[in-house]
């Protein structure tokens, strides 16, 4: 039975770097941007343990964290302004634009959230802030801003710091180096230290290459013709399915290791060329197998035919022939596209087929992480319409546990706006090196399926 509770928005202000840190910048969209124009806003929520009153925590944690968050836009300047477009979108950044901020007050149970048993998805929600989706028209002066923050107040327990984004402004090897500059300079401010140096975000657009603005013209092709098709802006709906849950399964690292020399050993002895094995590879390749089972329980499905798609992303900071500085913020992501029939899925060796494919695939980044990249956005359109498509965020590489405002580390990290099981999550572990942590959603009427699925595996 869902648990009642409410989350009462309290005060509401708008936070702007320091006034006259930024002058008036247009940042221009590279190919890797615009092919999130599509994507839906991100909603990620850190939550942090803080046993202490509503009055303790307004007066002496809400205050900081708008001065250090000034402090930090002074460099992630971007994120305070707004998407727009006249013949082609853009990020501008003017003086006076801000971050909204909100913060609320909520008696839900915070050792509840912060679990990881099955949770009402519905109690995530109200905790992160709203944003429309980021589909600008073309002719029009709309401008969209590109993040929102909503701090919400559990009294005598903690704090949840939720964070709403659009990808096109950045992605989450650059949001995650935002979010540990803003911890880092609130952790200094605090302790009345002077600020710490910083690893400075790159704005510079002009190191993405792309020749004759090949790639740009085919994905502001693809953009503009949903736009001429008279089609609406993709909704977002609130609505969030009353039967659904939120689980984190949690892989330790005994398991993956275990895993590992699964699908190494079936390599060997299916005499195959080497195959990437990795933490990444072989998580992915339980949870495509997981989510297929999980979806298709009460369907009947019996077509061996049917073609589903995994669709991660890759990280190409070190895999393009140009230098990229680590410090890039913006978009900097190959998509990869995984297709197999059913029944190569769902056979005996399932997991280990798909940790093949998969390893394979990201195995190809080597001969040029651009291959094939001028049908990124369309091929992406069609697996969508197919229905059976899965997609990955997050990273463990990313350690959001490391993200410490200097409370400590967070208890738990979750992205919001996912779905039921059309995506999952991963995130390096809390409380074990090596492990991993799954986030998912699916109906509470597959909670027994989903024990015995991993139980089994």
């Amino acid at each position: 039975m869902a648990q009642q509770y409410t989350v009462q928005v309290v005060d509401e202000s708008h936070i702007a770097p320091p006034r006259g840190s930024v002058p008036p910048t247009v940042i221009p969209l590279t190919f890797l941007d615009v092919s999130w124009l599509f994507c839906c806003p991100i909603e990620r929520i850190l939550f942090y343990e803080l046993p202490f009153p509503t009055r303790h925590l307004m007066q002496n944690i809400i205050p900081h964290l708008k001065h250090s968050l000034s402090l930090t836009l002074h460099h992630f300047f971007p994120l305070a302004g707004n998407l727009a477009c006249n013949s082609k979108p853009f990020i501008q950044f003017n003086e006076g634009d801000s971050v909204r901020v909100a913060v609320a007050e909520s008696d839900a149970d915070f050792g509840h959230l912060v679990a990881n048993h099955p949770r009402d998805n519905r109690a995530f929600k109200p905790l992160v802030p709203k944003l429309p989706f980021p589909f600008p028209s073309v002719s029009s002066d709309i401008k969209i801003p590109v993040m929102a923050i909503q701090v919400t107040v559990f009294p005598n327990s903690g704090i949840s710091i939720g964070v709403t984004s659009i990808h096109v402004a950045a992605d989450g090897s650059s949001f995650n180096h935002f979010m540990k500059s803003w911890a880092s300079i609130h952790k200094s401010v605090t302790a009345s230290e002077s600020l710490p140096p910083l690893s400075l975000p790159c704005h510079d657009r002009n190191v993405i290459k792309d020749p004759n603005g090949l790639l740009l013209s085919i994905y502001l092709k693809d953009w503009r013709s949903v736009h001429d098709s008279d089609a609406p802006a993709p909704a977002i709906d609130e609505n969030v399915q009353v039967d659904n849950v939120r689980v984190t399964l949690v892989l330790s690292r005994d398991q993956i290791d275990k895993l590992k020399q699964r699908v190494s050993a079936q390599i060997r002895n299916d005499d195959e060329s080497p195959s990437r094995v990795s933490t990444f590879v072989v998580t992915s390749a339980l949870m495509w197998v997981y989510m297929i089972e999980l979806q298709e329980s009460e369907s009947e499905i019996t077509d061996g035919d049917m073609i589903y798609h995994f669709v991660p992303v890759a990280d190409c900071r070190e895999r393009f022939e140009f230098p990229i500085p680590a410090s890039y913020f913006g978009n900097c992501l190959a998509f990869l596209f995984i297709s197999a029939k059913r029944s190569e899925l769902m056979g005996k060796d399932g997991v280990v087929f798909a940790a093949k494919a998969i390893g394979r695939k990201i195995g190809e980044l080597e001969k040029g992480a651009l291959v094939g990249a001028e049908k990124w956005t369309s091929n992406l359109n069609e697996v969508v319409k197919t229905g059976r498509v899965l997609a990955v965020g997050g990273s463990p590489k990313f350690g959001v546990y490391e993200t410490d405002f200097g409370w400590g580390r967070p208890k738990k990290f979750e992205f919001v706006h996912f779905g039921a099981y059309g995506s999952f999550s991963l995130a390096e572990s809390r409380d074990e090196e090596g492990a991993i942590e799954i986030g998912l959603v699916i109906g509470r009427d597959k909670l027994d399926l989903l024990n015995v699925v991993f139980n089994d595996a």
